[in-house]
């Protein structure tokens, strides 16, 4: 599955649709303003919140929290120890890790489990200026959750480059 993302719209505050390759509305990123951590919801074509993404207040790094239903699905932090600055480790409620590796800020990075590819993050199949894609290369995989790590790893990154990161 194909996403398409419009690079102009990670902003706090805004809402923006992720529209599959034929154009068609598939996910609403909903940014909450006015709030005191960075939170969003993902939410289907009809309204429907699929997950809700927030920034955890206190941490020593800087961390996204996914939930789905009230519960706390996953964990995005950048790796520690990890000698690439664009690496980071999504932790699952289950104790389960993906890993997340690339060129974060040039939205160019895979998401990967124990080695297997579930999905790619790139501009490179794309013409449309200032747009990149979602590629969802496993066909079980959790849609709303690879979106919803992609949303958080890029906004860690652009935060971490405005904190005097890269």
């Amino acid at each position: 599955m194909r996403l398409l993302v419009r690079e102009r719209l990670f902003a706090i505050g805004d809402d923006y649709w992720i529209e599959d390759a034929d154009g068609h509305k598939v996910f609403l990123v909903d940014g909450k303003a006015m709030r005191l951590r960075d939170t969003f919801e993902l939410k289907d074509a009809g309204g429907r919140v699929l997950v809700d993404i927030r920034q955890k207040l206190i941490s020593l790094r800087d961390t996204m929290i996914v939930e789905r239903d009230g519960a706390e699905l996953a964990k995005v932090k950048r790796k520690r120890l990890s000698l690439l600055r664009n690496h980071y480790r999504v932790t699952l409620v289950d104790g389960t890790e993906l890993d997340v590796s690339g060129k974060i800020l040039d939205r160019e990075f895979a998401i990967d489990y124990d080695g297997e590819l579930l999905a790619q993050i790139s501009r490179r199949w794309l013409t449309v200026r200032d747009t990149y894609g979602i590629d969802i290369v496993r066909e079980d995989a959790d849609v709303p959750l690879l979106v919803a790590v992609a949303v958080c790893v890029i906004v860690l990154a652009d935060k971490e480059k405005g904190d005097g990161g890269d």
